[in-house]
């Protein structure tokens, strides 16, 4: 069976749990036996495109002909079996699904956010949740608002984008949805309940977790949505070490505290060291996180995790940590720092971690349930 990975990957300035998802995927399932042909565009290659396609970068989202062609070259040329998706913004673009079907070419789109819906694809903005585009035909809210990147005329863009592709996303052939949650969004946005499959993500092993280490690690995009001023507001030196890893435009407030260990952005082999360094991870999202990977990874290390109730958080962490509201972050600090301090209920966390890894996010249940949804698309097309 072949095939064909589309994913736009977020510039390497910005961690994403995406990549690490799509990269993983791929592994899994070349090792189930699939012909995997990865149709991969990257953020950080904007700098160095020619100078058309710079200048036509800005309605790149609603149609990419670049992408268009090649995607349609390499079906042609290869015959895959299905076409997966994954982020098509802003260098593949919706377009690619229309491309593929028009070839009789069945489409899968993993849903990692809310982006059928809200520019940013967060459900958030001015610090809390905001659902101001839900049911309209067209995301003015976002424009008013300058949702996509603090700019209007990109949120106008995006919301042009959405409004352009709303029949593009309904015509998906199957949906992969992360949680039942994304399930619910994706049938509130006219998505039938046998085109939605759900599936959380799963990482490769990483061996048997390292002792417990000591304080805190937090790892994300360093952005008000994922929590990092809540964390740095929260915060008293009385509760451990922390760690901060991650890049983005909050840098300065973590860099400018004395009391904090700013790590900096981590390639692999780092975010393995910070794991094994810390005793539990700081998942502070504010916004309805769908499945963050940074949650799954520590889980894989045995570390337990501390977690905002927000979005998928609380099914990740399960009985492995601990799960507060965003209001009563500090208590939640306190709460965790004593329980790390018992020797035995820290080794039981930690044990809980590695289990709730092993019964959820195993690369076995994971690549068994895609393959098992390709070969259903093609018996049924």
């Amino acid at each position: 069976m072949k095939v064909v990975i589309a994913h736009n990957r977020y510039a390497s300035g910005a961690p994403s749990g995406e990549n690490v998802i799509v990269d993983a995927e791929i592994e899994q399932l070349r090792a189930e036996g699939l012909t995997v042909l990865p149709f991969i565009r990257s953020s950080d290659d904007i700098s160095g495109l020619p100078a058309v396609q710079k200048a036509l970068l800005p309605a790149s989202p609603i149609y990419n002909r670049w992408a268009a062609r090649d995607l349609a070259a390499l079906l042609d040329r290869e015959q895959p079996d299905v076409l997966h998706l994954h982020n098509p913004y802003p260098l593949l673009s919706p377009w690619v699904v229309r491309v593929a079907q028009k070839r009789g070419v069945p489409v899968v789109q993993t849903v990692h956010n809310y982006r059928q819906i809200c520019a940013p694809g967060t459900y958030f903005r001015d610090g809390g949740l905001c659902t101001e585009c839900r049911g309209r035909s067209f995301g003015w809210p976002a424009v008013k608002h300058a949702c996509y990147r603090g700019s209007r005329p990109q949120s106008a863009i995006m919301a042009t984008t959405l409004a352009v592709h709303r029949g593009t996303w309904r015509g998906v052939d199957r949906y992969v949805a992360l949680t039942a949650a994304i399930a619910d969004h994706l049938r509130g946005f006219g998505v039938p309940a046998d085109r939605i499959t759900v599936k959380p993500n799963s990482l490769a092993d990483p061996g048997p977790p390292a002792a417990l280490g000591t304080g805190f690690l937090y790892a994300a995009r360093l952005v008000e949505e994922k929590g990092v001023k809540l964390l740095l507001d929260a915060w008293s030196p009385s509760f451990g070490t922390l760690r901060v890893a991650g890049d983005g435009p909050l840098r300065d407030l973590v860099a400018s505290r004395s009391d904090v260990e700013y790590l900096g952005p981590l390639d692999r082999a780092g975010m393995r060291a910070a794991f094994d360094a810390a005793s539990a991870v700081i998942v502070a999202s504010l916004w309805a996180d769908v499945l963050p990977t940074i949650a799954i990874e520590a889980l894989a290390a045995g570390r337990p995790v501390l977690g905002t109730s927000m979005g998928g958080i609380p099914w990740v962490v399960g009985d492995a940590g601990w799960i507060v509201d965003p209001s009563r972050f500090a208590d939640g600090l306190a709460q965790a720092a004593r329980d790390l301090a018992d020797p035995s209920t820290a080794a039981a966390l930690s044990a809980r971690a590695r289990s709730r890894y092993e019964s959820t996010f195993t690369p076995a249940a994971g690549a068994k349930a895609l393959v098992d949804l390709y070969r259903d698309l093609g018996r049924s097309s």
